[in-house]
């Protein structure tokens, strides 16, 4: 399958030569797409620069930051129109290991959407204080109950999605701008009867730059998953 990965940037320029070095290390069949919100610290210049000589690096500029969620589902529209057959997201700042790739491009030939899962035997964290593994952990464990699915990470951001699936999803319809972009994807996945399986990894925690997550995003994920529970 031709593969993509979605990589939504925001002040990352520290962290994207690094990322793009580890996945060409792979000699993987795949692209990257970074879709940069006009990052003030010059991210969006970079990878202008790297994509000059990776021409499997592929560009998407915003004009300015739109929030997580508008970002992913601004890149995953660019790569259905480019006609990918599996695409996958990814966070920029080297918490997801690309060395996961294999895996889990392997599991995607017997589903429909694979998860990077923390929280499956083998999973886990690194570099994590007690309240982030609490943020994450309880928002993953609230998610489940108000929704009823068996899902373990849903608040996880390491995706591989075949594009049948963003065709059928509804993207136009997505509500989240933040954290709970990523239950409301999977939540929607679910819904429409597709296959979902998850492959465990170890997240670490980013070694620079400075987190995006705040409390303005997890009330928004608190609040969103209730609704989501009513309307979908």
């Amino acid at each position: 399958m031709r593969t993509i990965i979605v990589v939504p940037t925001y002040n990352e320029r520290e962290n994207l030569p690094e990322l793009v070095r580890q996945v060409e290390a792979l000699a993987l069949d795949l692209h990257l797409l970074v879709v940069d919100d006009n990052s003030p610290d010059g991210t969006g210049d970079v990878a202008d620069e790297l994509a000059r000589s990776h021409p499997w690096l592929k560009l998407l500029h915003r004009p300015g930051k739109g929030g997580l969620g508008p970002a992913y589902v601004a890149g995953f529209r660019h790569a259905l129109e480019m006609g990918y057959e599996a695409i996958g997201e990814m966070d920029a700042d080297l918490s997801h290991n690309p060395a996961y790739l294999p895996s889990m491009l392997a599991a995607l030939e017997g589903a429909d959407l694979v998860l990077g899962s923390r929280y499956r035997p083998g999973g886990g964290v690194s570099n994590w204080g007690p309240l982030r593994r609490l943020i994450s952990r309880g928002g993953s464990l609230y998610s489940q109950l108000i929704l009823s699915v068996g899902v373990r990470d849903l608040t996880g951001g390491f995706k591989l999605f075949r594009r049948q699936v963003l065709e059928t999803v509804g993207l136009d319809t997505v509500r989240s701008n933040g954290y709970s972009f990523q239950i409301e994807m999977t939540y929607r996945t679910l819904r429409q009867g597709y296959r979902v399986t998850e492959v465990p990894i170890v997240f670490v925690d980013r070694r620079v730059g400075k987190s995006k997550l705040s409390r303005q995003v997890v009330l928004e994920a608190m609040l969103m998953v209730p609704r989501l529970r009513l309307s979908l």
